[in-house]
């Protein structure tokens, strides 16, 4: 069965369009890229998958030269099927086994602009490294990631729930009982994550365990991959890099803390391929003080965000032994508990801000620390809205909890903020005392909703 996915909209827009680009779709492994554009080619009339890495012999038709207009014909002939312009979809899988493949992606462009062509692979990041103008101005890149919460919602039959979500805001907020039942999705979605395998089998079976099973093999295959990734790392490394990753998430992230008594230089080139792999998530810190965020960025600061919630907590499971104190936690904290202690909605919130922004470019996230000594003040993501910088908490509690979220709008002058928690949608006005009275509106979007979140 078939689970819509975001991604679905923006590739049928790119097929309709009159001129398209060949499409690179990039992401990291499972996170369901093959599944969309399978999706996708049941529209065409004819449909054809080339997966080089089960397939070799169709990379030799690459080695020769890149003429296109002499390698379509050629595949044609090999699989079968007609490869037409407006006709036909080809679909070229784990492009990454052959460069000259990659390479030759540019060509569609230039020579046979009305084909269909996507392209897409695991461990593609790796390759175009050594490909920097492997297509710049013809190729588009699409970047795709595990199932939002939305997309869970509707996976699991619960489309009037979330049709009804979307009517709520913070003048209108949701009826108590479609509230908590909201909250207890999401509390499930923390567990199940969004690997579309794993909410497949939670959808089929709603157990679990059979979806950790998932998981654990999906972090197996992650690991399997690690000998592939650069020539001369240590796997070793990768594997306690990722787990320590996972126990440090949300926190500025310290190289030491990775065990095997590695060198931080070894450790930052570990971490540079997790993330260039889409397995880990940089946030990192800016001063704030105006867009581009990324202008005032500084790398020396980073937390690391896992990619998906529940493979986050089979990696702590590989790492601590046993969890379950962890899982009863999440099932059955209050919701203020839930939020203020541990990691998980913090991460969630930054991975669904994520999510939802355009797949048509790559996103940073990022986030505000205080550096001076013996500061605890920090912003948990910034964000934009209306050219202006948009400090979002996540954070459930009175207004006098948030002293970092008052001292960071005060330091540069902004009115509006958000917090994300548990709590129903929302909005107060807080007036500082500090500051002249200013008012700082204050909009409370529930973690269930970060998708309603206004950019």
């Amino acid at each position: 069965m078939y689970y819509e996915r975001i991604i679905d909209r923006h590739l049928k827009e790119w097929a309709e369009r009159p001129v398209h680009k060949p499409v690179l779709l990039r992401g990291a492994r499972q996170v369901g890229k093959s599944t969309a554009v399978r999706h996708l080619g049941e529209s065409f009339k004819y449909f054809v998958e080339i997966n080089l890495e089960k397939q070799p012999d169709y990379i030799e038709l690459f080695k020769k030269d890149l003429d296109v207009k002499r390698i379509v014909p050629q595949m044609a002939a090999m699989c079968g099927t007609p490869i037409i312009a407006n006709e036909t979809l080809l679909f070229i899988d784990e492009i990454q086994e052959s460069q000259e493949a990659i390479m030759a992606l540019r060509y569609f462009k230039e020579d046979m602009p009305d084909l269909h062509v996507v392209a897409a692979g695991s461990l593609l990041e790796f390759v175009l490294d050594d490909i920097p103008t492997f297509g710049v101005g013809r190729i588009h890149s699409m970047y795709m990631f595990p199932m939002t919460f939305d997309e869970f919602l509707q996976a699991n039959g619960e489309q009037l729930l979330l049709d009804a979500r979307r009517q709520a805001n913070a003048d209108s907020p949701l009826p108590t009982p479609l509230h908590d039942k909201l909250v207890g999705l999401i509390r499930t979605f923390m567990l199940v994550g969004g690997m579309p395998e794993s909410v497949a089998k939670w959808a089929e079976t709603h157990d679990y365990l059979q979806c950790q099973e998932v998981q654990d093999d999906i972090i197996t295959g992650y690991e399997a991959d690690f000998p592939k990734y650069k020539k001369k790392v240590d796997s070793q490394l990768l594997v306690a890099t990722m787990r320590s990753a996972a126990t440090q998430a949300t926190n500025k992230f310290v190289y030491s803390q990775v065990a095997g008594g590695y060198k931080t230089a070894e450790v930052k080139k570990a971490l540079d391929l997790l993330i260039k792999a889409g397995i880990l998530i940089p946030v990192t810190h800016t001063d704030g003080n105006g867009l581009p965020l990324g202008d005032e960025a500084d790398e020396s600061y980073r937390k690391l965000l896992l990619l998906d919630t529940g493979l986050m907590l089979r990696l702590l499971n590989m790492s601590m032994g046993d969890i379950s104190s962890i899982t009863t936690h999440i099932l059955t904290a209050t919701a203020a508990d839930l939020v203020n202690k541990g990691p998980m909605a913090e991460m969630l919130a930054g991975l669904e801000v994520l999510h939802y922004l355009s797949p048509n470019i790559h996103h940073d996230l990022f986030y505000w620390v205080r550096q001076a000594k013996n500061s605890l003040a920090e912003i948990d993501y910034l964000l934009s809205r209306d050219m202006q910088v948009l400090p979002l908490e996540v954070k459930a509690g009175v207004q006098g909890g948030m002293k970092s979220l008052w001292d960071f709008m005060r330091d540069k002058k902004l009115s509006q903020a958000i917090r994300c928690s548990l709590e129903n949608f929302g909005k107060f006005d807080y007036i500082d005392p500090k500051a002249d009275n200013a008012v700082r509106h204050v909009e409370i979007v529930p973690l269930y909703a970060i998708s309603q979140i206004r950019g």
